[in-house]
């Protein structure tokens, strides 16, 4: 799939969870952490994607080392921002960040982030997180 196309429907998704969490009622006015996910089965790739998202301004946690099902080895690493759920600020952030993991031939996994209420929507007390 081409940069665009990804592109396009990461944005297409941005929207789709400022929306559910704006209906969940979450605050709109809220500050709120926005964690861009990558992962790869290359360290160095990763650890070079990782550094390219600090350069960009984002704050970057240590990388983890996962064992999938079939025995091989995934590193992943969470790009950092804080700030409201404005969607021109995702769209921003997804862009940089896609054309960053392209670059270090790494994967973007999209974002996620934590609804911010005063309570939970009741059908939504197991999931505290959206992506």
């Amino acid at each position: 799939m081409s940069i665009e196309r990804m592109l396009q429907e990461q944005l297409e998704e941005n929207r789709e969870i400022v929306q559910a969490l704006m209906d969940d009622g979450s605050d709109p006015d809220a500050e709120y952490v926005i964690e861009h996910h990558f992962s790869s089965t290359n360290f160095d790739r990763l650890e070079k994607a990782a550094v390219d998202a600090f350069k960009l301004g984002f704050e970057v946690n240590d990388a983890e080392e996962i064992e999938l099902e079939d025995g091989s080895t995934l590193y992943c690493f969470d790009a950092i921002a804080n700030h409201r759920l404005e969607v021109e600020l995702l769209d921003q952030a997804c862009e940089q960040l896609m054309n960053l993991a392209v670059k270090q031939k790494v994967e973007y996994d999209g974002w996620g982030t934590y609804f911010v209420g005063d309570e939970m929507p009741e059908d939504d007390e197991d999931e505290e997180t959206l992506h």
